[in-house]
């Protein structure tokens, strides 16, 4: 005899069957945000989790029925618990449900007060740091959204040094970012971005940062941006980051561009709910470079704090 989650006995009959589908869908699609999130391929993933790419892709499109160990082997190259591949981590010990009975059905507003009493509790993002934080200038975003364009510009204009983790990434390990997932994988990657911001934020106290757009892929180096810059997520459309990519003449993301758009489409949704912690919002689509220019400097006029830069 079964019994249920509150104790009473109920006959196995009368279970609902297991919708294997629905949950292999619902696998494969974690997979794909997890790997998206981090911008890395599918080959990548494959060559990194050590199963083979076509075993990935169904696993991905919700056909492949893997084992247990395949699914380790692919948390581990995603550097996830396993838990979060399987759908939901927070049932992992009894204050783990404590929590998440507190939290659900809350609304945004509540959630981000319990992040922020958490955060001043543990020593992470305060609310309290913003003057602090507002000394530098952070831009987040995906690729083709005007970051390293943008920010040289308003770097220029408020007479602050410019930095660019990419290239910073590249000075430290002595080769581009893409060579260093391809010789020592995403990990190591991940570790050199955030010496690279660690190295960025001691050196200066004012200054205007670009990131790669993947950088919300590692929490820790997230929050560690989101506490000492005043962040600006610059937004465009899906098409518009597919234009300005294939402008720069870059199309190692791009994999023969049939699917570009969509895999944008895919990237952005994996990563906007990270993207959205930042202070600003700016959309540069559909203005020209001058205008988006004026456009962002007005916004970040908008900052009271933001004449101790200027």
């Amino acid at each position: 005899m079964l019994t249920r989650a509150d104790g009473a006995p109920t006959d196995s009959k009368s279970m609902t069957p297991i919708d294997e589908s629905e949950i292999l869908h619902g696998l494969g699609q974690r997979v794909k945000l997890l790997r998206a999130r981090r911008g890395m391929t599918r080959r990548v993933l494959a060559g990194e989790a050590d199963v083979s790419e076509r075993h990935l892709a169904n696993l991905e499109s919700g056909t492949g029925n893997v084992s247990i160990l395949v699914l380790a082997q692919v948390a581990q190259a995603l550097d996830c618990a396993l838990a979060e591949l399987l759908g939901d981590e927070t049932t992992s010990s009894p204050e783990w449900l404590s929590i998440r009975r507190l939290l659900h059905g809350r609304n945004g507003a509540e959630i981000e007060r319990a992040l922020h009493a958490l955060s001043d509790l543990f020593g992470g993002v305060k609310a309290s740091n913003l003057a602090a934080r507002n000394k530098r200038i952070a831009f987040i975003g995906l690729r083709g959204a005007g970051k390293s364009t943008l920010g040289q510009m308003v770097a220029t204009r408020l007479g602050l040094p410019f930095v660019e983790l990419r290239s910073e990434i590249t000075r430290l390990a002595g080769c581009a970012p893409f060579e260093i997932q391809a010789l020592y994988g995403s990990n190591a990657y991940r570790r050199y971005e955030r010496q690279a911001l660690d190295e960025t934020l001691q050196s200066y106290q004012f200054c205007v940062i670009a990131t790669a757009g993947g950088l919300v892929g590692d929490s820790s180096t997230f929050d560690r941006l989101l506490a000492n810059c005043l962040t600006v997520w610059l937004q465009a459309t899906p098409e518009d980051h597919f234009t300005r990519v294939l402008a720069q003449g870059d199309l190692r993301q791009l994999p023969g561009n049939r699917n570009g758009v969509d895999d944008i489409r895919l990237t952005l949704e994996s990563r906007a709910g990270f993207y959205a912690k930042a202070d600003l919002t700016f959309n540069t689509s559909g203005k020209t470079l001058d205008e988006a220019f004026a456009g962002l400097l007005n916004l970040l006029q908008t900052r009271a704090s933001l004449a101790e830069i200027v």
